[in-house]
């Protein structure tokens, strides 16, 4: 019996476009998580992609504001929400516009916490 979620393909034009958006911000990284393409700032991840889904860490105010657009918790193992994530709705996701700035706004968030130590 499996254990675990249940870790299914990122659709290929959503990993483009998360890697074309994120690679472009200034010291931000792309790296693998959960084995998806994942961005850090100062070893701090601050979106990613997970399954179809694109999430942000966030403050409160741009989580809040987030969720009022539709932003969802971001669970990557069922009823178990990792804290400051949202995933952003598919409508806000698949534009470019849109999804670059909040993926700015994690960005500046994420660069504002303390480096995590390398391992």
């Amino acid at each position: 019996m499996p254990h675990g979620p249940d870790f299914t393909k990122a659709p290929p034009e959503l990993a483009a476009r998360f890697s074309a958006t994120v690679s472009g911000l200034p010291g931000a990284q792309v790296r693998q998580m959960f084995g998806y393409p994942a961005g850090f700032v100062n070893g701090n991840l601050f979106t990613g992609i997970f399954a179809s889904s694109w999430f942000v860490r966030l403050p409160d105010d741009d989580r809040d504001e987030l969720a009022a657009a539709g932003g969802t918790a971001f669970s990557p193992m069922p009823g178990r929400p990792m804290r400051e994530y949202l995933v952003m709705p598919d409508g806000l996701a698949s534009d470019p516009e849109a999804v670059e700035a909040w993926v700015r706004r994690a960005l500046e968030y994420g660069s504002r916490l303390p480096p995590k130590a390398k391992r």
